[in-house]
């Protein structure tokens, strides 16, 4: 079992060890830094369908007969409380409530979708649905550890720390792994970890709630030292560092300082760009619209087409879409707010020619229930709820799976999260089960010991 990969002056012994011949394998090193901050990418598993990921991350949990799965039968039969739905979640009481909106047949494809999102709706042929998602834990925590890190315990790597470690960045000059939320989100901080990978690897946790890169980024520029004197500097430190590693090669938490200090002098003049969206032409500003969620789908266009590997826009900072209270009023109103800027989002990849190999997923932790907690709202459901994925490499225009009559529970094509980022990790070209990293006395995955690829979405051209 061979590699071919260039290897990073910085990198301790242990860890070229482990990514040559352990933890990696055959998908080797795909990150190596070299003297002048270049990424090289080597080798990987299969040829990929996709090279980033945009996640479009709706924390609470939207209700699939809402937006993406039909389900007539909550109608027919409400105020009742069927068989199907004695299912242990946590507080739903009522019988089935009623779903106001209507659905239509979208796109040369049919794929139904509700009213409440008319312009992602021209988008039906890109979409593909996941009916039948299931998971764990119907508490919002291990829930969101689930779909984010893979487990239910908070102290696993995060899909993006995976993505940055297995495939690095496309450009040395940005983070590889980017994080996206409104406010200050310490609750949810471990959900961009880099849990036991090297530090360089979590997420950067930006708060695009003002528009200049300068607010948004604190210290992004040096009022005091030119760039030539930080370079100096920098270029000192470094050889100090290293006279400092040399006697402790093992150190993984030095080795990410380093680079962290690197990235974050290139990010200097990199940055100023990639995240200033005022810069963007007027006509395309309000073809996403003015709000934050807005914002955060333009930024992220912004800094995939600029190499960044993994971008992870949070919708608002704690759980929206946790609907307990008028949960009807309360998703017209977020579906309105979310319609706009992610139909933007697809139109304007697809437009610069970058939806092909750009993976977009939507979805919160879990679904809800279709019967009523306090007789207006809806409770947590992870017993089936709806996703859906568009470009890189998943065929679009189809629904895959299903739930019951009720849209509670997944009953046919199930796919649990374990299937779900075995098949993210496929389309960006690498075997889940071989992307490892060994701690503790055993080698981790994302997709721990479980996890099948969902083959049946996967585009078949290439």
């Amino acid at each position: 079992m061979t590699t071919t990969c260039g290897v990073a002056p910085l990198l301790s012994r242990r860890r070229m060890i482990q990514a040559l011949g352990g933890g990696l394998g055959m998908l080797g090193l795909a990150q190596a830094l070299g003297a002048n901050g270049a990424a090289a990418v080597r080798q990987l598993h299969h040829p990929p369908r996709a090279r980033r990921v945009i996640q479009l991350f709706m924390n609470g949990g939207p209700f699939g007969p809402d937006l993406f799965d039909p389900k007539p039968d909550i109608n027919r039969f409400a105020g009742q409380r069927p068989e199907a739905v004695n299912l242990r979640t946590e507080n739903q009481t009522g019988g089935l409530m009623p779903v106001p909106f209507r659905f239509q047949r979208h796109g040369q494809s049919g794929l139904e979708i509700s009213e409440l999102l008319p312009n992602l709706a021209r988008h039906a042929d890109d979409l593909c649905v996941l009916r039948s998602l299931h998971t764990d834990n119907p508490n919002h925590g291990p829930a969101l550890f689930l779909m984010n890190n893979g487990s239910i315990t908070p102290t696993r790597p995060s899909m993006g720390a995976w993505l940055s470690y297995g495939l690095g960045t496309e450009n040395a000059d940005l983070p590889a792994y980017v994080v996206l939320c409104p406010g200050r989100p310490v609750r949810f901080a471990e959900l961009w970890t880099n849990g036991f990978l090297p530090g360089e690897h979590q997420g950067t946790y930006v708060n695009h709630t003002q528009l200049d890169p300068r607010q948004m980024l604190p210290y992004l520029h040096n009022t005091r030292w030119s760039p030539a004197a930080q370079r100096r500097q920098l270029d000192l430190l470094l050889r100090l560092n290293q006279q400092h590693q040399a006697a402790r090669p093992d150190d993984p938490n030095l080795e990410a300082r380093i680079r962290a200090m690197e990235t974050a002098f290139r990010m200097q003049s990199a940055a100023s760009d990639a995240f200033d969206i005022r810069r963007e032409p007027e006509r395309t500003r309000d073809e996403y619209g003015r709000g934050h969620f807005a914002n955060a789908c333009l930024l992220a266009r912004r800094l995939s087409e600029r190499g960044v590997r993994f971008v992870q826009v949070y919708y608002g900072n704690g759980q929206p879409w946790d609907t307990h209270r008028n949960h009807n009023e309360l998703t017209r109103n977020l579906c309105r707010d979310i319609d706009q800027p992610i139909a933007a989002l697809l139109t304007d990849l697809k437009r610069r020619g970058l939806l092909d190999e750009t993976l977009v997923i939507w979805g919160g932790e879990f679904g809800r229930t279709s019967t009523s907690e306090s007789g207006d709202g809806r409770d947590h459901n992870h017993w089936g709820f709806t996703m859906w994925l568009a470009g890189g490499g998943v065929r679009g225009g189809m629904a895959y799976g299903a739930t019951d009559d009720f849209g509670f529970r997944a009953i046919h094509q199930k796919v649990h999260v374990h299937d779900l980022h075995a098949t993210i990790l496929y389309l960006l070209g690498i075997d889940h089960e071989r992307l490892t990293y060994r701690h503790a006395g055993r080698d981790f995955r994302l997709t721990d010991v479980h996890g099948q690829v969902v083959t049946a979405i996967v585009r078949a051209d290439r």
